[in-house]
């Protein structure tokens, strides 16, 4: 990895993965792009553009600097800014922190992992390939199994989250913002057993 900026060790990049665009708003597949944008809103930040395929902004959580990105590439290309990213501010994989949907999950269920597979998540995928590795920490939000197996994957993914399930979802993913917190300052296994239910 080719790397631009000094590795301080003090730098994560928090990425919220979705599709750019107004009528991926309100979509299963962008629960990563609502939960960061909760969690720069929280923290008095706003997104801008940037040449490196991602809307981005900085903050900071205790003495780490926090660099949030929204991939603008469409969710199967998403690894092309993320990995744009983390080269330039030099962020090694262990401090990279992905929100993402999971359909294999309950609405309202959370699932942190410090590495793992993709799950059949083409953005993860692309990440994952793009990194490389799957050593970065991940935040997933269940948004529930497609109701029938013969049903579409992309058409359950891409289809706009219900109302009555809206309380369950927000609940989630104010727990996902307390949860990306409690990775950067106290590590992957604390915010497991906090919040991985």
């Amino acid at each position: 990895m080719l790397f631009h900026q000094k590795n301080d060790g003090q730098t994560y990049l928090v990425v919220g993965l979705g599709n750019p665009g107004d009528a991926y708003q309100g979509t299963r597949h962008n629960v990563g792009f609502m939960v960061i944008d909760r969690y720069a809103a929280q923290k008095g930040v706003a997104f801008k553009a940037s040449k490196r395929q991602a809307l981005w902004c900085q903050t900071t959580v205790g003495t780490k600097k926090v660099i949030l990105i929204k991939p603008q590439t469409y969710m199967n290309l998403s690894g092309d800014a993320v990995g744009a990213f983390a080269r330039f501010y030099r962020v090694p994989p262990e401090q990279v922190i992905v929100l993402s949907d999971d359909v294999s999950l309950p609405v309202g269920k959370l699932r942190i992992r410090p590495k793992g597979s993709a799950g059949g998540h083409n953005g993860l995928k692309d990440i994952i390939a793009k990194l490389p590795g799957e050593t970065f920490a991940r935040v997933r939000l269940g948004v529930g199994e497609k109701p029938h197996p013969d049903y579409d994957l992309a058409d359950w993914v891409l289809g706009k989250v219900p109302k009555e399930q809206l309380p369950e979802l927000e609940e989630a993913m104010e727990r996902a913002v307390k949860a990306v917190d409690e990775i950067i300052l106290h590590g992957c296994a604390d915010a497991m057993n906090r919040y991985n239910r």
